[in-house]
């Protein structure tokens, strides 16, 4: 039986050819996919293509895009076996972030690729960026999906989608995830590391929670900035402080006052490092106490986009039971370290 995938195409480079009269870009019509790429063809499924009116640049997504594309992965749900959303590059670490939060009890693939070359570019990246992902996205074992998760597919790899940041804007190896190991790799053989895949935590039905509040400032700080700065936020419920190494900041008295007026005015604090690996310990080192005395959150070893969406899901949603910060040191959908 030949698995059923909904292909969700937002826009992003992937989409997009080169005017080689103008040498400019121009987004393609992206029914004709099968055309550009007739190998899908031969892939062993069946393949629906959902392009979204008007393509968007990745910069240009956010909470409403986010809500748009898990509506319909639910509108779907039960019609199709794996999905798969092509997507820009420069924030599809937050859109997976926050798929991951909205699709809950996942049984089904969620998996989001692009590319750093125009598929029409004659040494584009997109084309096995494609095909691999709907491999993965088709990928069943005793009629059980073998991903149940929303994960990135990018230059060889298979990343869980929260735990991914893109590192760089040149090389076609553009995404890592630098605390949690890769779920699959994709070679002679299409490789699984199921022992790094996720599963839901209950046996609930799949639901969709579109729940975003944008409520959230995140700010990152650096030596010799005026922490005066902090007096003028305006009020906002959750501020995600990205602070050095494992949890450190300038050990001040003003300092102490400064983030313990913002905790006075209700503004909730969390806390992640600007460390690429590693994450948060507080009490590691004296300058980080001061987090501690004023009940800030540890985001542990959390990524920026993904304790970003995460705060934004969970703020105010009344899915959830007990307090913002009860809730946002859990491990939710694999996207931190317990």
């Amino acid at each position: 039986m030949k698995r059923k995938v909904l292909l969700i195409y937002t826009g992003g480079t992937i989409g997009m050819e080169k005017d080689y009269e103008t040498g400019s870009l121009r987004a393609f019509d992206f029914g004709n996919i099968f055309q550009k790429i007739p190998e899908m063809k031969l892939i062993e499924c069946e393949i629906s293509v959902y392009p979204f009116k008007k393509p968007l640049d990745s910069s240009d997504m956010g909470p409403t895009e986010w809500k748009m594309i898990a509506k319909h992965i639910g509108k779907n749900y039960d019609l199709y076996d794996g999905f798969l959303i092509l997507h820009g590059t420069d924030t599809m670490s937050y859109s997976a972030s926050a798929l991951s939060f909205m699709l809950k009890n996942l049984k089904k693939p969620v998996i989001l690729t692009g590319s750093q070359l125009p598929i029409g570019d004659l040494r584009t990246d997109a084309k096995e960026n494609l095909l691999t992902s709907l491999y993965y996205a088709s990928l069943y074992e005793n009629n059980e999906a073998v991903i149940q998760e929303v994960a990135v597919y990018f230059e060889y790899k298979l990343l869980r989608g929260n735990r991914t940041l893109k590192y760089s804007a040149e090389f076609f190896d553009a995404y890592q995830t630098p605390n949690y190991p890769i779920l699959g790799q994709s070679g002679v053989h299409l490789n699984v590391m199921k022992d790094n895949l996720w599963r839901s935590k209950t046996n609930g039905k799949f639901e969709v929670d579109t729940h975003v509040s944008q409520d959230v400032l995140f700010w990152r700080i650096f030596p010799g900035m005026h922490l005066n700065h902090f007096s003028e936020i305006p009020k906002v419920k959750v501020l995600v402080l990205q602070v050095f190494g494992s949890g450190t900041i300038f050990n001040t008295e003003k300092t102490l006052q400064t983030l313990q007026a913002l905790r006075e005015q209700g503004t909730e604090i969390v806390v992640i490092s600007q460390c690429v690996s590693g994450g948060i310990s507080f009490g590691k080192y004296s300058n980080s106490n001061i987090f501690t005395k004023i009940g800030a959150i540890s985001g542990n070893d959390i990524t920026a986009e993904s304790a970003i969406t995460k705060a934004m899901h969970l703020l105010n949603n009344p899915k959830y039971e007990g307090g913002f910060a009860e809730n946002f040191v859990k491990n939710i959908c694999g996207e931190v370290s317990e």
